[in-house]
């Protein structure tokens, strides 16, 4: 096998979800609808939280933040991959595949340190109520947000210097609808060995740590609920809930990809689209459907905009 030269004219080819030709065009009208509702769906979140005085709190500035994340998960992948649906060759290009291995693991580690921050804020409300707004002030939640970025982008960089060092040999097939690191790592010329072993280890630290850390919050969180009077206790245990849900919506997929891989591909698809397309679709219904500050958010603005419109 001949190695690849990787240039601006390199090309890997997606094999995409499926090869069926009618079943490429049902996969493109669902996925173009679950893309818009992701988008609808988390903007209204953020707008609801940015205009309503009553969600000025840090949990819901960080749960705008979730829904800003989700957006930009969600954006990395799949409008490429509804293209592509109608598309007879799915190429991309060496430097659109690369984006795609950096974006895709900075902001998924930057979404799960930014749960373990959400886990964080909520057993100060719950354990420390009465410190809760001293510990978590603007300052400190901002703080936190960047630290969940800097996170994602260290440990996106880390993978992006890690696989430009392979040198690759053709045919630059990927199956799957998007460049995924291991996936490109299958592409190299050389024994990928020491490198899976890597990349395993390097997602681990961020993907096992951060699930460990929730664990051990949301436990302690609960068994403090259930020593609480009923009426908070059932309000916290609500909100609890929710965040444990997109917990292990996020996370179960990623560890069954990258940290304890199974190497099957129609699963492997199948969880590459669970965690970039069915979390941040699920994550604002989640929160939406269980959360009572935000159903009265939403009803405030539907009667701004109903009563607007009839002053005009």
């Amino acid at each position: 096998m001949n190695g690849v030269n990787e240039s601006a004219m390199s090309e890997f080819v997606l094999l995409g979800l499926s090869r069926s030709q009618n079943l490429q065009v049902l996969l493109f009208v669902i996925f173009l609808i679950l893309y818009l509702l992701i988008i609808s769906g988390n903007i209204v979140i953020m707008i609801l939280i940015t205009i309503d005085r009553h969600l000025h709190s840090p949990m819901y500035f960080l749960l705008a933040n979730l829904s800003f994340v989700d957006i930009w998960l969600s954006s990395v992948t799949t409008p490429k991959m509804v293209i592509d649906f109608l598309r007879e060759h799915k190429t991309i290009s060496f430097e659109g595949c690369m984006s795609q291995v950096f974006f895709a693991h900075c902001i998924a580690a930057g979404e799960m340190v930014l749960l373990l921050v959400m886990a964080y804020d909520r057993y100060v409300a719950i354990c420390k109520p009465l410190h809760y707004f001293t510990i978590m002030n603007l300052k400190r939640c901002t703080g936190l947000v960047l630290t969940s970025w800097t996170v994602g982008f260290v440990h996106a960089l880390s993978q992006l210097v890690a696989v430009l060092q392979l040198p690759l040999c053709g045919p630059l097939e990927i199956d799957s609808f998007f460049c995924d690191m291991p996936l490109v790592i299958k592409l190299a010329c050389t024994d990928s060995h020491d490198l899976d072993i890597l990349m395993n280890a390097d997602c681990g630290i961020v993907v096992v740590s951060c699930f460990i850390m929730l664990l051990i919050s949301y436990t302690y969180i609960l068994i403090t609920v259930r020593r609480s009077s009923k009426a908070g206790a059932s309000k916290a245990l609500s909100t609890c809930t929710a965040h444990i849900t997109v917990v292990m919506l996020l996370f179960l997929p990623c560890i069954f990809i990258y940290v304890w891989p199974l190497n099957i591909t129609w699963l492997d698809k199948f969880l590459a689209v669970f965690y970039s397309v069915v979390t941040p679709l699920l994550n604002p219904a989640i929160y939406t459907l269980r959360n009572k500050e935000i159903k009265n958010a939403l009803k405030r603005f539907k009667s701004y905009v109903m009563n607007h419109k009839v002053n005009t």
